[in-house]
Formats: C-alpha cells, sequence, structure tokens
C-alpha cells in the first residue's frame, strides 16, 4: 500500500491558514500557533506535579532524564508533522492504509485506551484542582470542567486562529503565575 493520498490535500483540511507574506514577526506568529497547542501537553498539573516532586526528593539528579525525554518527543513530533506535510494524512491515517486491519483495529485500541486515560487525568486535576482553590463541590467541578470541554468545541467553531489565540492567552496566563511566583518565593 501507499501512503501517498488519493484524494488532494485540500480536501483533507477544512480551513486554510493564511500566512501573510511581509513581516518576520507575522510569519513567525502564522506557524507558532500550532507550536502553542503542542506546548499545552507539557503544562498539565500532572505533569508539573510530577516534576516538583522528582525536583525535591531527587534534586538535579535526574534532570537529564527531562532533557533526553524532551529530545525524544521533538523527534517524534518532527516526524509526524513532516509525515502530515509529504502524505497530506494524519497518523491514524496512515497506519490505517499502512497496516493490516488487525493491526490497525489493535493500534485504535491502544490509542483509545491513551487518550481515555490522559483525559481522566486531566478532568480528575480540574475538578480536584478547583474544589482544592476554590471549595467547589466536586460535582459542580464536573459540570464546570465538563463545560471548559465544551467551549474549546464551540471556539473551534470560529477558526483555527481564534482557538490558538485562546490557548496562547491560558499559556500567558500561566507563564505570568510562574514569573510572579518566582518572586513570591
Amino acid at each position: 500500500m501507499s501512503l501517498t493520498p488519493h484524494i488532494s490535500p485540500n480536501e483533507l483540511t477544512p480551513e486554510r491558514v493564511n500566512v501573510h507574506r511581509r513581516g518576520f514577526a507575522r510569519r513567525f506568529l502564522a506557524f507558532a500557533g500550532p507550536a502553542y497547542l503542542v506546548s499545552v501537553g507539557y503544562m498539565d498539573p500532572g505533569n508539573w506535579a510530577t516534576d516538583i516532586e522528582a525536583g525535591a526528593k531527587f534534586g538535579y539528579t535526574l534532570l537529564w532524564v527531562l532533557l533526553v525525554a524532551n529530545l525524544i518527543a521533538l523527534l517524534l513530533q518532527t516526524l509526524a508533522a513532516r509525515f502530515g506535510i509529504v502524505t497530506g494524512l494524519d497518523l491514524a491515517q496512515g497506519c490505517r492504509r499502512e497496516y493490516p486491519k488487525p493491526i490497525g483495529f489493535l493500534l485504535w485500541v491502544l490509542a483509545e485506551i491513551a487518550v481515555a486515560a490522559t483525559d481522566l487525568a486531566e478532568a480528575l486535576g480540574t475538578i480536584l484542582g478547583l474544589n482544592l482553590l476554590f471549595g467547589i463541590p466536586l460535582l459542580w467541578g464536573c459540570a464546570l470542567a465538563a463545560m471548559d470541554t465544551f467551549l474549546f468545541l464551540v471556539i473551534q467553531r470560529f477558526g483555527v486562529r481564534k482557538m490558538e489565540a485562546g490557548i496562547l492567552a491560558l499559556v500567558g496566563t500561566i507563564g505570568a503565575c510562574f514569573i510572579i511566583e518566582i518572586f513570591l518565593a
């Protein structure tokens, strides 16, 4: 089987993103948007809690693990991006076309388990965080976490750039809180 798509990439992408030709800053921001979406994966509360706990317990002795893990993640994300650019397919579509049905089904099941585990950790982190910070009951925290998810689904209907701007605002808030915390410590 060939990974060359039988339909044009324009049919695969629901929206084209305009890239301005003038000015370095405008071109940089056009390509930085997807990077901010990927960076959110490194800023979840569970990741931070694990990093802080490991740092408190082991100091700088495990810093090499962080470096190697980030280099591997960078390699895998670069390969996935290149695969998408060259073929016009995402990884799931490529696996479905390349592998036999039983292996494709197994990969799909494993991907669904990974997504469910990640979503569960994120939802529980949000619910427990709202409870600890603001005293919101767990059931109401669950409702707020669900509304948070639906909010981003609604924002996505207004275009990729609007969603990127919203996520960039949240990443900026996390960065500002981190800087303020450094000066308060």
